[in-house]
């Protein structure tokens, strides 16, 4: 004989509950293998059909369980099962807005520290620059000066006063400008030996 119930408790982990009979009357125990093998878990307030039989030790228990009516689940609650899944990911779920805050900050951290290394980078190889161009730029300033100091270098007073003593016009123009007591230029012009070594116009 079939009776009609109502799955009033239930423990997914233990696999068992007891169903309550229709009209009201005495709970009887059912076990998860007293239900059909539809891959469905069993769930509160569903309606049932079932057979009666007595265990080992002579107690009660609902067999051939069938479901006749879909659960009265309220549309926002989730089953044990699904319950349970939530409040294991739950954790790793808001943890993870956390992680990809922290990386995102790590990651502008790495780029501000990359610019800010960039930019001195740039700055010592500009200031590199502008001392080798002063390095260069330096003996070309100073490259006037060469020939007085050669003049000076390869030309002496030693005494000799006259044109036909000189070897070359530079040679008179230095023992003139440098040397007492030279008989060298006999018209006052500045331009020594006129007739014998500086004759070209571009020497006076």
């Amino acid at each position: 004989m079939r009776f009609e119930g109502t799955l009033t408790r239930w423990n997914d982990d233990r696999g068992f509950g007891f169903i309550t009979p229709t009209p009201a009357g005495q709970d009887v125990f059912v076990h998860i293998s007293a239900f059909a093998r539809d891959g469905l878990r069993p769930q509160l307030n569903e309606a049932l059909s079932f057979e009666i039989s007595l265990n080992k030790d002579g107690k009660k228990q609902a067999v051939r369980v069938r479901r006749d009516r879909p659960a009265l689940v309220s549309p926002t609650a989730a089953p044990p099962r699904a319950r349970r899944d939530i409040d294991r990911e739950s954790p790793e779920s808001r943890g993870l807005p956390t992680r990809i805050v922290v990386f995102v900050v790590a990651c502008a951290l790495l780029a501000g520290a990359y610019w800010h290394f960039d930019r001195r980078t740039q700055r010592a190889a500009v200031a590199r620059s502008e001392a080798a161009a002063q390095a260069l730029e330096a003996p070309q300033q100073r490259a006037p000066a060469a020939p007085a100091q050669t003049l000076t270098t390869l030309y002496r007073c030693d005494g000799r006063q006259y044109c036909s003593q000189m070897t070359s016009c530079s040679e008179a123009k230095f023992f003139l400008q440098n040397c007492p007591g030279t008989k060298m230029d006999g018209n006052g012009d500045g331009v020594p030996c006129e007739q014998q070594w500086c004759t070209h116009p571009l020497a006076k």
